[in-house]
């Protein structure tokens, strides 16, 4: 009767904990997502710095690039892993840049 009355409670209990915990441990691990970033982009990569931490990626590491009308999608074997915003560049530079990724998915990835 004891072990009823347990099973009974812990699955009464067990969807509330485990949602405060995947929040709680969501939140300690995301956080450095919502600090200032800065992005650079060179003719040898993508580069992405914050106070924690600098992280730079060849382009030759990247596959195709997806273009949406808001952003430029970067993937590494089918993983979103990176983003560029349009609307932080002016019509001429997001011509150059439409230009420099497509002339990068012609040629062959190392």
């Amino acid at each position: 009767m004891s072990i009823g009355i347990a099973m009974f409670v812990g699955a009464a209990v067990s969807p509330v904990v485990v949602s405060w915990s995947l929040r709680r441990t969501g939140r300690r691990r995301l956080a450095f997502l919502c600090v200032p970033t800065t992005l650079h982009l060179t003719g040898d990569g993508y580069k992405v710095e914050t106070e924690q931490s600098t992280t730079t990626t060849r382009w030759s590491l990247f596959g195709p690039v997806v273009t949406t009308p808001e952003f430029w999608l970067f993937f590494v074997n089918r993983q979103f892993t990176g983003f560029l915003p349009r609307r932080a560049f002016t019509g001429e530079q997001q011509a150059a840049l439409d230009a420099f990724f497509a002339a990068r998915q012609d040629t062959p990835v190392s």
